[in-house]
């Protein structure tokens, strides 16, 4: 009688190399994105559908080469380049303005916590920004204690749970069909709708995500020597193949992104189905009333637990990323409750000032947009390197995907700064 295989083992092999996209992923769900988002679908309606879409397909070409630098060379993107930057100096001031990309992530990441808090349970901003922040650190006290695959679970059904809060309100109160294939022609109407264009861009693609991936697949993939310079063949890491790692990145990253990408193009079918024309909706609190007076409690409820999840699932990954940042580029490791507190401090300042939280969420995304040129280009040189990848260096038409991705990011993100300077 012939021997027949084993599925069940074969798929739960297989769903082992599934889960570093999926965390990274977060990046792409988090306040800045649903304030965009929300934002763009009130003022606009269907008008920047292909924008949300647009940013997904480059968000997957972005993270996948994150993804496979970190598994190659069992090294993160800071690591690397902590060893190509030769001059302190030059690696010091790459990892400042890193350092002030992971700030302005935390501040986004926090208020909306902190907002979604106050919306859920009325407890004040200051403390809500306090309690989102002491959430991340308990998170990464389990990433560090019970190792990355167990962190992945806790920020996966955090996923689930911002994939609930947010798409419930579109099957309570359907977009049109029609509409949302209207939106997918790329067009402009005004300055206004192409700083929001630029704005969903900015915070869909962020440094720190690129950051984040290529660590988080080190962790998950790496030999588990930590002191080797030199990583051993990844053959011998299971006896799993490199060409089999990338090919499960490449599922990996396609579930995370497409989960990321139906998200967020939820929220802004949500918003231009119900919310267009509406007064107050540029801001969390306005449309949480808004979808409250309009559709309902249930689905303004859902849409704050979402909120909540998004800003305590972000600002975990924005702090794993900006401790990466710091080992790799300073080559120092600092205690986790001290480099927690370096990027957590200044959210807590400004929610402690009064600053309104939809301006900070803004501003944030502006000095995002100066941290983009600095990840971008490296990833895409790096993993074009035969020295760097070796046989698994990026094809010519992968390249060019990713020079195209990013001179279009880094223009359109030129594009928010001049518009938000000016005051256009």
């Amino acid at each position: 009688m012939p021997k027949t295989s084993s599925p069940p083992r074969t798929t739960a092999r297989a769903a082992w190399l599934i889960g570093p996209a999926l965390v990274a992923g977060v990046a792409y769900l988090d306040p800045g994105n649903v304030a965009s988002n929300m934002t763009a679908g009130a003022a606009y309606g269907y008008l920047l559908v292909w924008v949300v879409v647009l940013g997904n397909v480059m968000a997957w070409l972005i993270q996948y080469l994150s993804a496979k630098l970190g598994i190659v060379t069992g090294r993160s993107l800071p690591e690397v380049l902590g060893e190509r930057i030769r001059r302190p100096w030059a690696r010091r001031a790459y990892w400042l303005q890193a350092e002030l990309v992971a700030m302005a992530t935390d501040i986004a990441e926090v208020i909306g916590g902190a907002v979604a808090l106050n919306l859920l349970f009325g407890i004040p901003l200051l403390w809500g920004g306090a309690i989102t922040g002491a959430v991340s650190i308990a998170l990464l006290l389990l990433q560090s204690r019970r190792g990355p695959k167990t962190f992945e679970f806790v920020v996966i059904g955090l996923v689930a749970i911002i994939a609930i809060g947010f798409t419930f309100g579109v099957f309570i109160a359907p977009p049109e069909p029609g509409a949302i294939v209207g939106g997918l022609v790329p067009r402009f109407e005004d300055t206004g709708s192409v700083l929001l264009a630029a704005s969903i861009l900015g915070a869909t693609i962020m440094p720190h995500a690129i950051y984040a991936h290529s660590a988080l697949a080190r962790d998950r993939f790496a030999p588990a020597d930590p002191g080797s310079r030199t990583p051993a063949p990844l053959e011998q890491l299971r006896g799993i193949s490199t060409t089999r790692l990338l090919r499960a990145t490449k599922w990996d990253v396609s579930i995370a992104m497409l989960i990321a990408g139906t998200v967020n193009l939820c929220i802004l079918l949500l918003a231009a189905a119900n919310l267009a024309g509406v007064d107050g909706t540029d801001t969390l609190e306005g449309a949480y009333a808004a979808l409250q007076s309009g559709i309902g409690p249930v689905v303004a409820t859902l849409f704050a637990v979402g909120l909540l999840a998004s800003g305590l699932a972000s600002t975990s990954v924005g702090a794993y990323a900006g401790a990466e940042i710091m080992h790799g580029l300073l080559r120092v490791r600092i205690p986790l409750l001290a480099r927690r507190l370096v990027t957590l401090v200044p959210a807590l300042v400004l929610l402690g000032l009064g600053v309104d939280p939809t301006l900070a969420l803004v501003l944030s995304q502006v000095v995002l947009s100066f941290g983009i040129p600095f990840a971008l280009i490296p990833l895409v040189t790096l993993t074009a390197q035969r020295r760097t990848l070796g046989a698994h260096r990026n094809r010519v038409l992968t390249t060019a995907a990713g020079i195209a991705a990013s001179v279009f990011l880094i223009a359109l993100n030129g594009v928010l700064l001049v518009l938000v300077i000016t005051g256009a």
